[in-house]
Formats: C-alpha cells, sequence, structure tokens
C-alpha cells in the first residue's frame, strides 16, 4: 500500500519551533518532488513548500520564507519541513504530497503543484500555534 505519512505536530507558543517529517511507505521518495501544504479552518488549502526530485530546488510561499526549511533524507525515505519563529498564523493542518512528474525533476512550484494536483497526499498532521 503506497502512502505518505505526516508525523511532527502539535502545539507550541509563538516564536517555537516544529520539524514536521514526511515518511513514505509502499514506495520511493527518490523519484518524486515533494510540496508540503497547509489548511487553516475555513481558509483554502495553500501550498507552502516544495522540494523538486533531485533535491536541488526549493521554494516557499511568501509567508514562511525565512522561517520554514524543506529537506528530503533519500536514505530514510522522509522529508522534512522544519518551522521556525512560528506565528498564530501557521495555525493549520499541514499535508504533505508526491508527484513523480518530469517537469519537477530539477524544479518545483507550488502554484504548479496546487493547480495540477499531486500523485500522492498524506492524511495531515495539526499545527497549532497559540500562547
Amino acid at each position: 500500500q503506497l502512502q505518505l505519512v505526516e508525523s511532527g505536530g502539535g502545539l507550541v507558543q509563538p516564536g517555537g519551533s516544529l520539524r514536521l517529517s514526511c515518511a513514505a511507505s509502499g514506495f520511493t521518495l527518490d523519484y518524486y518532488a515533494i510540496g508540503w501544504f497547509r489548511q487553516a479552518p475555513g481558509k483554502a488549502r495553500e501550498g507552502v513548500s516544495c522540494i523538486s526530485t533531485n533535491g536541488g530546488t526549493t521554494n516557499y510561499a511568501d509567508s514562511v520564507k525565512g522561517r520554514f526549511t524543506i529537506s528530503r533524507d533519500n536514505a530514510r525515505n522522509t522529508v522534512y519541513l522544519q518551522m521556525n519563529s512560528l506565528k498564530p498564523e501557521d495555525t493549520a493542518v499541514y499535508y504533505c504530497a508526491a508527484e513523480d512528474a518530469l517537469r519537477y525533476l530539477v524544479t518545483c512550484s507550488l502554484a504548479t503543484m496546487t493547480s495540477n494536483g499531486m500523485d500522492y497526499w498524506g492524511k495531515g498532521t495539526l499545527v497549532t500555534v497559540s500562547s
């Protein structure tokens, strides 16, 4: 069974940090670009960050640039999202998704991933930023 499983969410105070993990089972992430998305209550899902299949390109939404870092560890079949300086507006369910399209081999685009869809999605992990 092909699955993506997110973990690492939780409750954190403003200014704090969390590291989310996205682990794959049933397939190897080596051949996939990965996107992190989030959906806050009452809002549409938005792209947060992406990493190309070869790991050479990363992109971030303006709202998280300079605070979040995406990385991949193919040996562990896992992609991470390090989130620092968290704000209450970062509160959301965070999802990772995988896509093996050739266009993402050396680059990635949150806009394209959002509009074209992704092959696989995890079920999400809740991040709550509150004092």
